[in-house]
Order: C-alpha cells, then structure tokens, then sequence
C-alpha cells in the first residue's frame, strides 16, 4: 500500500490506523497534529482512523522554544 508521508513516498504492508503509523515513527506521546487528505485528525480520532491507498499525512511535531 503506498501513501504520501509529509511530501514523500512511503509503502506500509498492510493498512494502519494513524495511532499504529505514529507507534511505527516513534512518535508515541509527543505533540503534534495529523492531517489526512487536507484535513485535521483530532487525537481523540487518531485509533479509529485508519490510512487507506493514496492517502496523504502531513505530520507536523510542536517544538517549544524560548
């Protein structure tokens, strides 16, 4: 299955929800947002949600400055 991932190419073997593909990044418990297909994934949404064929994430991390 392929997808778009922050602008590139990237094949996973079989659909996952967006908890599994952060789980899968490393990015378990960090600040961020998900978009899919242009629009905003809520956290609350992310389990149930799940990536098909051609879909396009953006995920962008917060970083806190000062």
């Amino acid at each position: 299955m392929q997808i778009q991932l922050n602008g590139e190419a990237c094949s996973l073997d079989h659909p996952l929800s967006v908890t599994e593909l952060l789980e899968r990044m490393g990015l378990t418990g960090k600040r961020l947002a998900v978009e899919l297909n242009l629009e905003i994934v809520p956290r609350s949404e992310h389990a149930q949600t799940r990536l098909a064929e051609g879909d396009r994430v953006e995920i962008v991390q917060a970083i806190g400055g000062g």
